[in-house]
């Protein structure tokens, strides 16, 4: 990919250290201090209610049935409000239809637990192409991104964005190396470099690096590019596992 070769410089900055999981305390404050307002600012802030504002009026129809659905196949609560890093190191509740099991986080132990070759690729990538957790429908719904559409909240609400880096838990950052700072310096995307980039069939430093790059790099016709990219990519299910 040409964004890729265009990143190779920053490989080494990128790999994770013990020195940089002893010091993400420190690199939250100061990203703190150094960032008043994510990447973007206002311009970037308006174009996200407006687009998700829109997306929600137009996919209303869509958002209803997947929801009659979901309730008919399961008994379950119908969103997941998994823990994620927003800007500034912020913790809040990034919103998903819900595609697993209720028990997901103790059946995904005792499977990598019986597959020690599934959990050092866990470890390494925080991806599975065969995640026991995963439900049928849900299996269906990841595939086609629509399990994602309730975080047209998040956008709303200023917790995200249409277009950032990828959303990650707390001891994702550590991957991130020298490279959390950009991204705590921004609000996580709905979509992003890496979603129209292979997805799932990029390794993880690659997506660290589309990330570093994307907020080094931002720009409104960046993000209506990105926003626009997306759209085949989620309909033929690039990279999606």
């Amino acid at each position: 990919m040409r964004i890729l070769r265009a990143q190779r410089d920053f490989v080494s900055d990128c790999r994770p250290s013990i020195a940089a999981n002893n010091s993400l305390a420190k690199l939250h404050a100061r990203s703190r201090l150094q960032a008043a307002a994510p990447v973007g600012g206002l311009a970037k802030r308006g174009l996200d209610i407006t687009l998700a504002v829109l997306g929600l009026v137009l996919l209303a129809p869509l958002i209803l049935a997947l929801v009659i659905v979901l309730k008919l196949t399961d008994s379950g609560p119908l969103l997941y409000g998994h823990r994620r890093i927003g800007f500034g190191g912020r913790e809040f509740r990034c919103w998903k239809f819900r595609t697993m099991v209720v028990n997901g986080d103790s059946v995904l132990e005792q499977y990598l637990r019986k597959h020690p070759a599934k959990a050092a690729l866990w470890n390494e990538q925080r991806k599975l192409v065969d995640d026991p957790r995963v439900t049928r429908l849900g299996a269906v719904l990841r595939k086609l991104s629509l399990d994602e559409l309730p975080q047209l909240l998040n956008v709303l609400t200023g917790e995200m964005s249409l277009v950032g880096p990828r959303p990650v838990v707390r001891a994702e950052l550590d991957y991130y190396a020298s490279s959390a700072r950009h991204y705590l310096s921004a609000r996580p995307g709905l979509s992003g470099l890496w979603q129209i980039s292979g997805r799932s069939n990029t390794t993880y430093l690659e997506r660290v690096q589309l990330d570093r790059f994307y907020v080094m790099n931002w720009n409104p016709w960046m993000d209506l590019r990105i926003i626009f990219m997306t759209i085949p990519a989620v309909v033929m299910s690039r990279g999606a596992h």
